[in-house]
Parts: structure tokens; sequence; C-alpha cells
């Protein structure tokens, strides 16, 4: 269980909504964990399940069934999923497509989706990724061309997470080409619209719950209002909302580190090796410190940085340098936990075999921590 004692980010109403989180997780969570890694992908009743719990997309208005709290919220959610060891698809829900539809949607957009996006009956996905277009989104081919009151979608997408379950897809398509970034829009697809179709769950070396897809667009045809908010601001939007984004891996990667220490500590103490602990050898005390000091100056960090964003001042630089700062860190931990634990760590059915699966990807996704290099370089 996380240590919150020190923690200066939340208040006592986010600590009771932690324990109702904590809750939800033991019903519905954690009994189906392995089940959902299994079947590479989590279940409906478990969405349903947070959406009765208020746990999905909780920073939404009140008047579109939300609860109309802070960010804080969605940070402790995002905490103890990562640190059950679950890579299931509700924090893209809640801290990324939700937003989108909320902040830049029509009222008749957000009447119509986020409701069911709240109660969990509506799972959404975002679909930027190209086999082409990765992290440069100015290099997306997917077009959404008008015709007459209807824009026809071409294209396909890859690596797209909620994949299989989505039943709403924000696209991210090019309203007109020879405007690059500046012809880039947000088109709202229902899954069940002719021309749409999914490609296989794909593969992945880790995060196997998370249902990971390919998306081909042939000729779909949606109506002009489907457009989220202006045509043509599209990558502008993109980047707007790049801060909570960042910061919500940011937030996963440093609660799946404590995870992975926690397990490294209890391991060790009780594993023993030529006639005493693992835990008693200097090395693994000096090792373990290492990495104490390593996760205190995290969580330190990552308060100063929720606060910030709260008050709507974090910037795309500092989002930026977190999320590489905390996905580096939690590479580090997770690598040196695993070879703590020997042998044993490269067997499956310990969780820190998992924890060092599902941590590699998180230096790539949301943008890859060079081009969040590159993103704090420019505010030099």
């Amino acid at each position: 269980m996380l240590d919150l004692s020190t923690r200066t980010a939340f208040n006592d109403e986010h600590a009771m909504f932690r324990d109702t989180v904590r809750h939800v997780f033991d019903a519905a969570l954690i009994p189906n964990l392995e089940k959902f890694e299994e079947d590479g992908i989590v279940s409906r009743d478990f969405w349903r399940a947070c959406g009765e719990a208020g746990m999905l997309c909780p920073n939404v208005d009140e008047k579109y069934g939300g609860l109309g709290l802070d960010f804080g919220y969605n940070a402790v959610i995002d905490e103890e999923l990562a640190y059950s060891g679950s890579s299931a698809g509700i924090t893209l829900q809640n801290d990324i497509t939700a937003a989108y539809i909320e902040v830049y949607g029509s009222e008749e957009q957000k009447l119509k989706y986020l409701p069911g996006m709240i109660s969990g009956e509506i799972i959404s996905a975002i679909a930027m990724t190209e086999p082409g277009a990765g992290s440069d989104l100015q290099g997306i081919r997917t077009t959404a061309r008008k015709d007459g009151n209807h824009y026809v979608i071409n294209g396909s997408k890859t690596y797209i997470t909620n994949g299989q379950l989505s039943d709403l897809i924000i696209v991210v398509a090019k309203t007109d080409p020879d405007l690059g970034a500046k012809g880039t829009s947000l088109i709202l697809v229902d899954a069940d619209t002719p021309g749409f179709s999914r490609g296989r769950n794909l593969d992945k070396i880790g995060q196997h719950s998370a249902d990971t897809s390919e998306m081909f667009f042939e000729d779909v045809r949606v109506p002009i209002t489907n457009c989220l908010g202006a045509e043509g601001q599209g990558f502008i939007y993109l980047m707007s909302q790049l801060p909570q984004e960042r910061l919500s891996i940011a937030v996963s990667c440093q609660a799946s580190a404590q995870r992975a220490f926690d397990e490294a500590v209890s391991f060790t103490k009780d594993r023993k090796a030529f006639g005493k602990t693992v835990f008693e050898f200097q090395n693994t005390k000096f090792t373990l410190a290492d990495l104490k000091s390593q996760l205190q100056v995290g969580w330190a960090h990552l308060d100063w940085a929720i606060a910030r964003h709260i008050r709507g001042e974090l910037t795309t630089a500092e989002a930026s340098a977190a999320k590489q700062w905390h996905s580096d860190m939690q590479n580090r931990i997770v690598d040196v936990a695993l070879q703590l634990h020997g042998g044993a760590g490269y067997m499956n059915e310990y969780m820190i075999a998992r924890l060092w699966r599902d941590a590699r990807v998180t230096r790539i996704f949301g943008g890859t921590n060079e081009i969040m290099k590159e993103v704090v370089s420019r505010s030099l």
C-alpha cells in the first residue's frame, strides 16, 4: 500500500476518495488481474464498476454527470492503478479523452458522450499514431476530406490504447493536407460507423491487459458536426492538453516504481542466502537505500507538479521534464528491483516481472523521452 504520510498534494477529501478507489480495485480489479493479462483486455464489467464508484472522468462538470473535482482525484486513481500492477485504460479516458471533449466539444457532443464515458458505458480512444508517424504528429497522413455536409475519412492508425474496446474514437486527421499542422483537425468517430474497422489486439512486450490495436478508416463518412472544436485547430488542441497527459504518465511511473521497490524489500527480507537474508548483505541495503532516495525525490517532485497543474500553472516543458524523469527513474528502479529478486525475478508468477515488462513503454508513449528533452530544450 502506498505510504501517504509525507505527501503534500492531497487533502482529506482526496484521502477519502482514495479509500473508495482501493475498495473498488480490491473487489473488481485485483482478483481479475491475471485473467485480464491472459485475455489481453479488461472487462466492461470493470469499467462499469469504476463508473458506478465515480472513478471515471471525476473532474468532468456535474452538469454532464461528473463530480466536478480537481486533477488530484485523477492522480489518486492513476497512482492506485499503477501500484496495483494494472495497465487498464481508464487513465486514458480520465486524463486525456474526456478533457478533449469537455474543453473543445460542442454542447451537443458533450451531452452525447460524456455521461456514457462517466458511467463506463462508453469507452474512448484517441487515434494519433500511424505506421509512419509517432511522436511527430505533423507527419500524419490520415485525411478527412469534405463531401457536402460530411467528412470522408481515409487512413490507418496503430498502437491505439483501448483499441478493441472503444466505442468512440477521437481521430487526428488532416482536413487540409496542404496546410501541414494548421490543416489538422480532431474528428469524432463512433465505432459502429460503416468503413471503420479494427485490426488485431497487438502482441506487446508488456501491458498485456491494455488492449492496443490497429484501426482502419476506409471512406468513413461522419457529419461535419463531428469535428471536435474548430476545423484546423487540432494540432493546437493536442499541444494544449500535453501537460495533463504527460503528468498522468509521470504519476503512474512513480507509483509503479514504488511498487517495484516494495516488492524488492519484501522479497529480500524473506529470501535467504549463505545463512542470512538477502536483505542483510551490505550490497542489498545500500542498493535499496539508493532506490529509496530516488523515490523520495520523485514523490516530492510529483506533488509539486500535481499542485502546479491543479492551479493551472504547469507548463508543457515542466510536464515533459516530469514525464521524462519519472519514466527514466521507473525503468532504473524496476530493473534493479528485478535483479534483487535473482532468478525469481525472471518468472512471470512474480509481480516484479510484470512491472519490469510494463515499464519499458513509458519511455516511448506520450512522446519519446528524446522528444521530451527536445521540448525542454526549447524552453531554455
